[in-house]
């Protein structure tokens, strides 16, 4: 696949509340089938932490920011966001990537040496 200079990946960190990682999993993985389903969406993932099983992220490629955006607004990605809080364990943790592979990427966004 080929690349787009506007494609993008997000991964976020949750933590789940005592006793609720189970519950926080469930419902991480409810999101995945509406999610790979929705326009500009690439890849969703949901990992679960080896060393700490209350530790879950989610491995998304999309698009563009804005189809990114839009997902926020689904209506599977808000009833969970109305369900975290009885789930999660602080802030989720956001970080926005974007994918500096091939050299040629790197040189196209003026970011090489």
């Amino acid at each position: 696949m080929t690349q787009t200079l506007s494609e993008l990946t997000n991964i976020a960190f949750i933590r789940a509340l005592p006793g609720r990682s189970l519950d926080l999993g469930r419902e991480l993985c409810a999101l995945v089938t509406p999610t790979r389903e929705e326009e500009g969406c690439i890849g969703y993932e949901v990992h679960q932490s080896g060393d700490d099983p209350d530790i879950w992220f989610l491995y998304e490629n999309w698009r563009s920011a804005e189809d990114m955006e839009a997902h926020f607004d689904t209506p599977h990605f808000t009833a969970f966001s109305e369900r975290a809080e009885t789930l999660v364990d602080g802030d989720l943790t956001l970080h926005r990537f974007m994918r500096y592979s091939a050299m040629t990427t790197i040189e196209a966004r003026g970011c090489a040496a």
